[in-house]
């Protein structure tokens, strides 16, 4: 395989040496590439396994440009080796920083919800299908039907395992069956690219794309659902609950959620999922780090660097864990980019930039929507950057500000509400421009600020009261929404304990404020 792989992803890859049943094909399928026309190929890939011939068709097919959407059901999650597999082909995908989708489902329901999506682009289909998944006659069959109405006029089409050994070619379980019956049924609309004794059926399709169907006209378009990631160690596990609860209390619909997971315990996972309300139309979904990259080597601070290396996905919603969600956020996840990477909220504490930065408009990093498919074709770059402000004072939001610094969409301030009874009220010449009133009845607060501000921030006149987490032992005062954030705390899986969480929080918190207060009345004797 290392003659069709660029050597530097291949020795980054992760493949099981003894399940590769992809190599033998790689000459065949680049006789083929000249069938296809388009100068950035959409390619749909049935079965994806941990990613071979994936990788090959980004590698190649789509070496100029491109996409693939992979279909897998990996067990549904339910077991190790389906856990192993999605995290292999999410990685292997990552590597060749091609834009690249996972959808985690059977078939069937992830071919109908492709086809609800397609309906509503102005260009749709795929110019490449690979069909790779059940071996059952007839889910081979429903495969082939449902690709084929996503299939552009001239697509390459490739059924696989048509001479399968495993079972007799006549049997339902076969996938042979199938695949003749399709055949019979698109005769005429086809050209056979392939021999009768092949082990795949290629086709070129020689006939328009034709979905054939309509869906009902739902307000913002199709709901394929909301993609939210959040990044979270053990310490946050308690305000990323509130976050999560507070966000699906407030939106209806299909929500997937993906936490990255710096350090969970097993108890920390059980109890954020058991915080959450039950709901069938809600995933989710635990994904360790990246194996590469700032988001392991620094930790969880920098995690926003590493989520297109690890999401399966192409559009997600950020949140810090530090946030109360107040309305339903489906509004903001329809937001049109404009074909920037993301979107984000200036940062009301320094809406031009600060001291160490450019003056420009400067964006607070806890709320982000994000083109992953974007973001990944300037992810090494991302990396650079980010390395020159490792020692800075805000870190990953400087490097990002720096590397989207004409690549981000302004988006409302209730997006991302910060500074409320604190800075955000303080005079400033560029906070005068901004539209505070729009942080009035916020849709999401962020509580910026320590957990637990130092001694000096506590006792300085000027920065009174600090900006502070409610859960920390200052308890974020003159906060508007301390009370909220405490109420929906109050129907997590930490409610029962919510008193002695929050008397322990302080008990803790106290400790430390007076031992620095000791120690820095110490200093001053000695000083003095």
């Amino acid at each position: 395989m290392s003659y069709a792989i660029s050597p530097p992803l291949a020795s980054s890859l992760q493949f099981t040496s003894t399940q590769d049943w992809f190599s033998h094909n790689i000459k065949r399928w680049k006789t083929l590439f000249d069938f296809v026309h388009s100068p950035k190929p959409r390619v749909l890939e049935i079965g994806s396994w941990e990613g071979r011939s994936a990788v090959f068709l980004l590698d190649n097919l789509c070496s100029s440009g491109g996409e693939i959407v992979c279909i897998d059901h990996f067990d549904l999650f339910r077991t190790e080796a389906g856990k192993e597999r999605f995290a292999r082909l999410r990685h292997n995908l990552g590597t060749t920083g091609k834009p690249f989708r996972i959808v985690t489902e059977f078939s069937l329901p992830a071919l109908v919800k492709l086809l609800e999506e397609e309906i509503e682009k102005s260009e749709p289909g795929f110019d490449w299908i690979y069909i790779d998944g059940s071996h059952e006659a007839d889910d081979t069959f429903l495969d082939g039907e449902l690709a084929w109405r996503l299939a552009r006029d001239g697509a390459i089409i490739i059924f696989d395992d048509y001479h399968w050994d495993k079972e007799p070619e006549n049997n339902i379980h076969h996938p042979k069956r199938g695949i003749d019956g399709f055949l019979g049924l698109h005769n005429g609309q086809y050209d056979h690219l392939s021999h009768a004794d092949d082990y795949q059926v290629v086709l070129k399709k020689t006939c328009p794309m034709r979905i054939g169907f309509l869906v009902p006209e739902k307000s913002g378009g199709i709901d394929s659902g909301i993609n939210v990631a959040l990044a979270i160690n053990s310490s946050y596990s308690i305000p990323a609950a509130v976050a999560l609860r507070s966000l699906l209390e407030q939106t209806p619909g299909r929500v997937t959620i993906y936490i990255v997971n710096y350090g969970l315990s097993e108890i920390d996972k059980e109890s954020i999922m058991g915080s959450l309300p039950l709901r069938a139309d809600v995933t989710f979904m635990f994904l360790e780090p990246p194996q590469t990259g700032l988001a392991i080597e620094k930790g969880v601070t920098w995690a926003k660097l590493g989520l297109h290396q690890v999401l399966p996905v192409e559009r997600v919603l950020y949140l810090d864990a530090d946030i109360l969600v107040r309305s339903e956020l489906r509004s903001l996840w329809n937001t049109d980019l404009e074909g920037r990477s993301i979107g984000a909220v200036v940062d009301v504490g320094h809406p031009m930039g600060h001291s160490t930065t450019k003056r420009q408009p400067y964006f607070n990093a806890g709320v982000l929507l994000m083109d992953l498919a974007k973001v990944r074709l300037s992810a090494d770059a991302l990396q650079d950057i980010g390395r020159r402000y490792v020692n800075e004072r805000y870190k990953d939001q400087d490097a990002l500000n720096a590397h989207f610094q004409n690549d981000w969409m302004t988006l409302n301030l209730t997006w991302n509400a910060q500074g409320l009874g604190t800075y955000a009220s303080y005079p400033s010449d560029d906070r005068k421009r901004l539209g505070l009133t729009e942080m009035d009845n916020p849709s999401i607060v962020h509580f910026t600020g320590p957990v637990n501000p130092t001694v000096g921030e506590v006792l300085n006149p000027h920065v009174q009261p600090p900006t502070a987490k409610p859960w920390g032992y200052v308890g974020a005062p003159g906060h508007p929404f301390r009370r909220e954030w405490w109420n929906v705390l109050g129907r997590t899986r930490w409610g029962k304990s919510r008193d002695q969480a929050r008397q322990n929080a302080f008990f803790v918190g106290y400790q430390e404020f007076q031992l620095a207060v000791e120690n820095l009345l110490c200093q001053e004797a000695i000083d003095s």
